[in-house]
């Protein structure tokens, strides 16, 4: 299986940067597509980003896109997540995710393994 544990979150001002990063255990990496996702106090736990095996194609949710950056060190085993002009909307736990499939999706159900989170919080 695979392991993940996701760091670099902390408190922020509103249009400040962040970048989050999640190891993976060493096994066959390149095999699957990661994601990460975020759940706010009191909501469902939502998609932000993915990647595909190669690190060629990305994905992004709508709130996120054009300041989140999803990237891959496939030889540091290693997802990251840029996160730039923070917003207060953007608090939340963030999860690195893990999906055996070739296509992860964008829903939870599409993905295999998790972090344990990490905790984002932007003031304004």
């Amino acid at each position: 299986q695979v392991q993940l544990v996701e760091s670099g979150g902390g408190l922020v001002q509103a249009g400040g940067s962040l970048r989050l990063s999640c190891p993976a255990s060493a096994r066959t990496f390149i095999n699957f597509v990661m994601g990460w996702f975020r759940q706010a106090p009191g909501k469902e736990r939502v998609f932000v980003a993915a990647i595909n095996r190669s690190g060629g194609s990305t994905v992004y949710a709508d709130s996120v896109k054009g300041r989140f950056t999803i990237s891959r060190d496939n030889a540091k085993n290693t997802v990251y997540l840029q996160m730039n002009s923070l917003k207060p909307e953007d608090t939340a736990v963030y999860y690195c995710a893990a999906s055996e499939r070739v296509l992860g999706g964008t829903r939870v159900a599409g993905y295999d393994y998790w972090g344990q989170g990490t905790q984002v919080t932007v003031s304004s």
